[in-house]
């Protein structure tokens, strides 16, 4: 019974390719860049020449930073809250610019780890054996 999937592609380390993504680092030879910007793909890695323009991450990584930075915001405010009184202003000057700090410097390297998700289990364009939807050629 086929149930459509290909056994017979190499296998792609699966924690290699998300650590060498949390270095925001390619996920196949974890030496070239992975960004030319503070979010953008390069088209290919300038080490290995892996293609990685088929990268689509889209929404995933700011919904696990926000994911991440909330449960960590609230911990911080129940352990000020439980600890005695707190001047409002307190939440202002320190959770404010936490809640915008803090996922702008943890989305390289979450959307570093979904790409190299995407790149070991061969979505989104990293099989060679498919064509990509999204591609401008099908469109």
């Amino acid at each position: 019974m086929s149930l459509g999937i290909e056994l017979d592609r190499p296998r792609r380390a699966l924690g290699r390719a998300i650590g060498n993504g949390i270095r925001c680092r390619c996920p196949r030879c974890g030496a070239g860049k992975l960004y030319r910007g503070y979010l953008k793909v390069v088209d290919s890695c300038d080490m290995c020449g892996e293609d990685l323009s088929h990268a689509r991450a889209d929404d995933f990584p700011p919904y696990i930073a926000i994911f991440i930075v909330g449960h960590v915001l609230v911990g911080w405010m129940l352990h000020a809250e439980m600890s005695g009184p707190v001047d409002p202003m307190f939440y202002v000057w320190t959770m404010i610019p936490m809640a915008v700090l803090l996922p702008l410097a943890l989305l390289p390297s979450i959307k570093g780890a979904v790409v190299g998700l995407q790149w070991a289990n061969y979505m989104h364009g990293f099989d060679p054996s498919h064509d990509d939807p999204a591609s401008p050629d099908r469109l």
